[in-house]
Parts: structure tokens; sequence; C-alpha cells
């Protein structure tokens, strides 16, 4: 698909959300060079920290994002939903890969036995299981079972509605990291991802509107 396919109004805003979303991928960059302690900024955060919980659910809940946008892109031929789709999945895969290369520089195991959000020193009422949904925003399999059923519209406005809601979650638990992680670079990572997520959030209310459709919540 070449520029001229999209409308100038629709291409500024999609450009809009890829340069957030750029600039998160090259402040993530330099967070894959974590010292072990020893005089550098960052140090080896403890198995329990906020930072090695953050890493570990957040590459789990990026995973679904890249899933979901894998599956519309079978569902539809739109090439608006399309392209943000590839957007999404890949710059999550991408900090998926960051979020799971710190777990190995810190020598932590990406696999916690502590309760998902664990970590999150507030509101742990609100990360409660939800039919399924297993962190804040995500999406159940059954909600997944009919994303994978849909086609056309109905399947790019389920697309956007569940990814709204996982893009809530995503913030909130980015919020969390730059609250309570203790790695500098963790920190600019999470905020990045506000940031992008953010304005993706606000593309995705324009799509919604121009199908007739607005977000769940």
């Amino acid at each position: 698909m070449t520029d001229s396919t999209i409308s100038p109004r629709r291409r500024g805003r999609h450009w809009t959300v890829v340069a957030v979303g750029a600039l998160a991928v090259v402040l993530a960059a330099p967070a894959l060079i974590v010292t072990t302690g020893g005089g550098g900024q960052d140090s080896t955060p403890a198995d329990d920290s906020a930072d090695a919980g953050f890493a570990r659910d957040m590459a789990v809940h990026h995973q679904q994002a890249v899933e979901m946008s894998f599956i519309v892109r079978d569902r539809t031929d739109d090439e608006d939903v399309r392209l943000l789709a590839y957007d999404i999945a890949n710059t999550q895969a991408n900090q998926r890969g960051m979020l799971l290369g710190w777990l190995d520089l810190w020598n932590l195991s990406k696999i916690s036995g502590n309760a998902s959000m664990a970590w999150m020193e507030s509101d742990h009422s609100a990360h409660e299981a939800r039919d399924g949904a297993f962190m804040p925003g995500t999406a159940t399999e059954a909600q997944l079972d009919e994303l994978r059923e849909a086609g056309g519209k109905e399947a790019e406005v389920l697309y956007l509605q569940l990814m709204t809601e996982h893009h809530q979650g995503g913030v909130r638990m980015a919020h969390g990291c730059v609250q309570q992680c203790e790695v500098p670079k963790a920190q600019k990572l999470a905020q990045g991802m506000v940031d992008a997520q953010e304005s993706e959030m606000n593309l995705m209310a324009d799509m919604l509107a121009e199908r007739g459709a607005a977000p769940k919540r």
C-alpha cells in the first residue's frame, strides 16, 4: 500500500501515531544495556521488584495485542485497520523482546511464582481476572473466538474496541512502572508506552466513529 491510498486526514493521524511509537522504541533501545551493579546508573532489580514484575506481565500483555492484530489482518481488507494492526504488532513484538531481554540480563526468570500484577502496590482489585481476562484490559478467550469468527466491518469494530480496552489496561500498567520501577530506563520505556498507546487510542476512537461505533468504555 502506498501513501496515495490513504486520505490526507488519515495519513496525518497515522504518522502521528507512528512517530510516537518510534520514539518509544528509540527510548527503549538503550534499556537493553543494563549493568549488574558496580557503579552503573542502573542496578539489577530484585526478583520481586516492580521492574521485574512489569517486564514479565507487560511481555505477556503485549503478546495478546500481537495475536489480536494478526487475527484482524486476516479478517478484513480495510487498509487503515490493517496498517494500524501492523504498527501495533510490530511495535509491541519489539518491546516484548526488549522486556524479555531485560529479564535475561538481570538473570531473572521470565515466569514468576506470584500472581499476575502482584507487583502493583495499589488498585489490586482492578486486576482481578474477569471472565478469563488474565490482566487489565486483556480480551477473554470468548472475545478472541468472536474476533476470529467475525469479518469485514464487524471484525474491524470488534478489534478496535478490544484493542482500546487492551491499551487502557496497558497504560494503567505502564503508569504503575513509571511510579514504582527503580531502573530509570524501565521508567522511560513505560512512559513511552503511555504516550504511544494514548495516541493510538485517540486514533482508534476516530476510526470507530467512522464506522458508527464507539469504545465499549
